[in-house]
């Protein structure tokens, strides 16, 4: 069974920096695509970024482009997502996601494992 836990989430005012992590159990990290999305209240689950298993590609979501970096450590089984310059708009509970296979995908519908979330508060 794979385990995802998300972790570094807060409360942190416009402007400033988080860096989110996510830790994955299983033998096999590096042969998934990991990513995160982010869901506000009232509004759909939406993408965030995305690595591929060895770290040949990475997107990001439109409104994260320039500001958050998607990041992994095979060794450690770790994802991380490092937040600059946030805005009250970031505001959400954020997701780790495991891709079934080494790529991503934008979709929601495509990740296999699901963390249960950390609370990211931008106040302004």
């Amino acid at each position: 069974q794979v385990q995802l836990e998300e972790s570094g989430g807060g409360l942190v005012q416009a402007g400033g920096s988080l860096r989110l992590s996510c830790a994955a159990s299983g033998p096999t990290f590096s042969s998934h695509g990991m990513g995160w999305f982010r869901q506000a209240p009232s509004k759909d689950r939406e993408f965030v970024a995305a690595i591929s298993g060895a770290s040949r590609s990475s997107a990001y979501g439109d409104s994260v482009k320039g500001r958050f970096t998607i990041s992994r450590d095979n060794v450690k089984n770790l994802v991380y997502l490092q937040m600059n310059d946030l805005k009250p708009d970031d505001t959400a509970v954020y997701y780790c996601a495991r891709y079934r296979d080494s790529t991503w995908s934008l979709s929601v519908k495509s990740p296999d494992y699901w963390g249960q979330g950390t609370q990211v508060t931008v106040s302004s």
